[in-house]
């Protein structure tokens, strides 16, 4: 299926073409009929003569309605742009021709209408010259007679042409379906139609609401007026939601694939038509079905921040309007460039994320956007359009890799001065080198940390064996002379403290491997536990706490720790009764 949106000043025949072309009436409200003139959008089909099929969203001309035009022709990826033989170039025809150029609509049709009461010559020319220098460029160009049926095969046979041109969009894109029209059926509860121009609905699938962020479920779906188990885009489909109060979906809504789309408030975009600095400082701005008052500040020449009176399910790339409604006009075209911009604070920010924006053209770029942001979570990247196609560095993080490369070697520095003004501590704590290096998550400090460096309770520290502090090796120096015959006895911690061996210092001790901690206070030289250990095994076998006491000419302070840890090392093995026997002898 492909879907075309009619555009074109009022009373040019619009809705009597479509008429004429599909034998359904597009007019949905009997005032609609009585008054002769389309209030909302109306919707029709029919089969090409290649068998193919062309939905039309038929849209109202008259100004008081370009609101309703513009939520019709937002979503559809090609026009058919009607102007009347006998009335030609029209007000109205020129604000709707802007409206597709300021949305970047590259596909179209012109058709002149009421070819039997005037020459479609001059129509003809006027509009193709006007329609020409927009976005569509050059159109195919069809004059009619809706009331003669002249020139309809020749317009069924171009459109054929058109649909034939129009890009088939990715299969495997995410569903946001712009809500154009919300109604209930008894007995099937809520439904909404709208234009899918990407991606894939079925039956039972999972939706998120734009507006709130929860879940709906897909309990039916019609395309063309036939129920439908699945829905590939471009269509115009109707989507029956179960459970979901009618008013709580309305024109401007949209339904989303979950965990796809962000919702934004402040977005920085470019704009075409009028200069930035010439803007009102409020407008309009009409994206999908939506239309949502913006505040605008303007950055660059062509560049401006605009802040959404509520939030809407944006993308880099997407294309928009700006209309000022107090003088009926289109302001100019949008470009999205990016929907989590950074906040403007400092003096000259604004000017600097101007000169950051004139090189942006609003295409998705993984590796301009890690430029940019240094750091950015997948999930974050995919809900603004950008793909993500590198290796996360820690958990979801991705970085720029000049940025990361910087990190690692501020890591490096940061911990060799945090160990150079706190020689006695285990190391820095990694939250510490995750405030100093500005970064949101711990994983990240952890991904940065390379050999000779080390991560050990919640700590970055070199390795083992780095020299200690002075005083801390003159003392350590005092414990090896004073114990190297007595290798199983150990100082008194009053002793340690009269050396300078405080608990900080002695930590220090035991993490470079100059001293073996066996409890709090009690230490030994590195070598004990081995020395040990050969003791133990000339003792007949199985020996006591008090033989192997004695045997090691040390206290039961001593003792008992020792033996734990020959324990732990399954050097010795305990027995039922508390005795003890070498099952491992050390060389």
């Amino acid at each position: 299926m492909r879907v075309v949106a009619t555009a074109g000043h009022v009373d040019h025949g619009k809705s009597t073409l479509v008429r004429a072309l599909t034998g359904m009436e597009p007019d949905r409200w009997a005032e609609e009929r009585r008054r002769g003139m389309t209030i909302d959008l109306g919707f029709a089909w029919t089969t090409l003569p290649s068998g193919g099929t062309v939905a039309f969203v038929d849209v109202p001309g008259h100004e008081r309605f370009v609101p309703n035009m513009l939520a019709g022709v937002g979503p559809a990826p090609a026009a058919l742009f009607v102007v009347a033989a006998d009335e030609g170039w029209m007000p109205q025809s020129a604000e709707h021709l802007a409206a597709l150029h300021a949305l970047g609509v590259a596909y179209g049709l012109l058709v002149v209408t009421r070819a039997d009461l005037a020459d479609p010559g001059p129509a003809l020319a006027r509009a193709g010259a006007e329609i020409a220098a927009t976005s569509l460029g050059h159109v195919e160009a069809v004059a009619v007679s809706a009331v003669t049926g002249a020139g309809l095969p020749e317009l069924r046979a171009a459109l054929d042409r058109l649909a034939a041109r129009l890009p088939d969009p990715p299969a495997d894109a995410p569903v946001r379906l712009w809500v154009d029209r919300s109604f209930t059926i008894t007995g099937s509860g809520t439904v909404v139609t709208g234009t899918l121009g990407g991606g894939r609905l079925a039956v039972g699938d999972h939706l998120e609401l734009a507006g709130t962020g929860e879940q709906v479920r897909v309990r039916g779906l019609h395309r063309l007026g036939v129920a439908r188990d699945r829905v590939d885009a471009v269509a115009r489909v109707a989507v029956n939601l179960r459970n979901v109060p009618r008013d709580r979906l309305g024109r401007g809504e949209a339904l989303l694939t979950p965990g796809r789309f962000g919702r934004t408030d402040l977005l920085d975009v470019r704009v075409t038509g009028e200069p930035a600095a010439d803007l009102p400082a409020t407008l309009t701005l009409h994206v999908g079905s939506a239309a949502v008052p913006a505040r605008v500040r303007p950055l660059g020449v062509d560049t401006v921040r605009l802040r959404l009176a509520r939030p809407l399910p944006l993308l880099v790339g997407d294309r928009a309007l700006l209309r000022d409604p107090g003088r009926h006009l289109i302001a100019g075209g949008v470009t999205v460039l990016d929907v989590a911009p950074p906040p403007l604070t400092r003096r000259g920010a604004a000017a600097a994320r101007a000169r950051v924006l004139a090189d942006l053209d609003g295409r998705p770029d993984l590796a301009g956007e890690l430029r940019r942001r240094a750091l950015a979570r997948v999930g974050e990247l995919t809900r603004m359009g950008v793909p993500v196609t590198a290796a996360p560095v820690a958990g979801d993080w991705l970085a720029d890799p000049e940025h990361w490369r910087s990190l690692a070697a501020r890591l490096t520095a940061e911990t060799t001065r945090y160990a150079a003004a706190h020689p006695l501590e285990a190391g820095v704590p990694v939250d510490v080198l995750r405030h100093r290096l500005g970064l949101p998550d711990r994983a990240l400090v952890e991904a940065l940390v390379r050999p000779p460096l080390r991560v050990a309770g919640g700590r970055v520290t070199a390795s083992a064996g780095d020299a200690l502090p002075e005083p801390v090796a003159r003392a350590v120096a005092r414990v090896r002379a004073e114990y190297a015959d007595r290798p199983f006895q150990a100082p008194e911690a009053h002793r340690l403290a009269e050396w300078g061996l405080g608990p900080r210092e002695l930590g220090a001790a035991v993490r470079a491997g100059a001293l073996l901690r066996l409890a709090d206070t009690v230490v030994l030289l590195p070598g004990a536990v081995d020395a040990a250990a050969r003791v133990l095994a000339g003792l007949p076998q199985p020996f006591t706490l008090s033989a192997a006491r004695q045997a090691l000419d040390t206290t039961r302070r001593v003792a008992v720790p020792l033996l734990e840890l020959l324990d732990r090392r399954g050097v010795t093995r305990r027995l039922p009764d508390d005795a003890r026997s070498v099952v491992s002898p050390p060389p």
